[in-house]
């Protein structure tokens, strides 16, 4: 299998001497391990709130699906990892379009297990997804919530983050992004209507904002 290699719409860090490339869907891709990374999909959402009377579109629930097949399609990767919240709520038919989907991948496939994942492990299992609390590869510990271990570099997700950047005259635009700082970098969430939660950078915080064409490092 071929390495992928970063483009004009990604951005590119290394970190203990390893390769991450973050994608404008949210994504990011650790080159060396073939691993793809993504959190708080949040499937069956839409579902969810239709259910309840809000106006969302039918057509979402399509947009999730259609999403993870284009960051897969551009980076193959062998493995896959979901840092939480892969599923909103509980069953409904949105699990029947997983299940489908899932016979589509043929890449390993892990969930470190978020607050939303309330679905039984037994059906996660039975797709041969693998469930775990955490995972850690060398130098990296991957959690669904933000956490601070001492030796380890720890990519997360739960936040949502994105930040507020001032337009022309009082244009304000809310946007996604990787929110990185010394030890940490959180993920954006790569489902549709999952919302964002704003952060301030402090100090030597870095973040890179996330647009349809392009991952922007919002400080060049």
């Amino acid at each position: 299998m071929g390495r992928p290699v970063a483009s004009k719409m990604t951005k590119t860090l290394t970190l203990f001497n390893q390769t991450f490339i973050l994608h404008p869907s949210g994504a990011m891709f650790w080159e060396e391990e073939d691993l793809l990374v993504i959190s708080d999909v949040h499937l069956g959402k839409v579902s969810h709130f239709r259910k309840f009377g809000s106006a969302v579109p039918q057509k979402a629930i399509a947009g999730n699906f259609k999403k993870m097949d284009e960051v897969i399609g551009f980076f193959d990767p062998s493995k896959i990892a979901f840092l939480g919240d892969l599923f909103h709520s509980s069953l409904n038919k949105e699990w029947l379009l997983f299940e489908q989907w899932m016979e589509t991948v043929s890449a390993e496939v892990i969930l470190v297990e978020g607050n939303h994942d309330i679905i039984s492990p037994l059906k996660y299992e039975a797709l041969g997804i693998f469930i775990t609390s955490e995972m850690v590869i060398k130098n990296f510990l991957f959690t669904h919530h933000p956490e601070e271990r001492e030796g380890f570099f720890n990519f997360s997700g739960h936040i949502h983050p994105g930040v507020k950047i001032n337009g022309h005259g009082r244009q304000q635009l809310k946007l996604s992004c990787f929110f990185k700082s010394k030890d940490q970098l959180i993920l954006p969430a790569f489902g549709e209507f999952t919302g964002k939660h704003i952060l301030i950078p402090q100090g030597d915080d870095e973040v890179y904002v996330v647009t349809k064409e392009e991952v922007i490092y919002l400080n060049d």
